[in-house]
């Protein structure tokens, strides 16, 4: 299982590559230097509360977004989850949900 500082990092990694910022980019906006924002994208080190919240700002995210590990549960966990949704869902739903999925796979290619 992994450590809250590896999870941290890993979405702190995601965001910031997520709006295509670099290390760098990242690391002057709050005043860092890169190995230490290295550190903590890859879990040896975690921020203090003050370059939590710098971070967050310069992601233009709320910190609690910051701690959002959702993204990594297991596939087949997810799955489930969307199955279970399904279930209940009204057909409007179901249908909205499959063109959603549908053009999101066109989109990919």
């Amino acid at each position: 299982m992994k450590s809250l500082k590896e999870k941290f990092g890993q979405r702190l990694q995601k965001l910031r590559k997520s709006l295509g910022l670099t290390q760098e980019a990242i690391a002057e906006k709050i005043d860092m230097d890169i190995p230490n924002l290295s550190n903590i994208e890859n879990g040896k080190r975690f921020m203090t509360p003050e370059n939590i919240e710098k971070i967050a700002k310069a992601l233009n995210v709320e910190v609690k977004d910051l701690f959002d590990y959702e993204h990594h549960q297991p596939k087949e966990k997810l799955i489930i989850t969307i199955l279970e949704f399904l279930k209940s869902a009204s057909p409007e739903e179901v249908e909205f949900i499959y063109k959603s999925v549908k053009n999101l796979k066109e989109y990919k290619k």
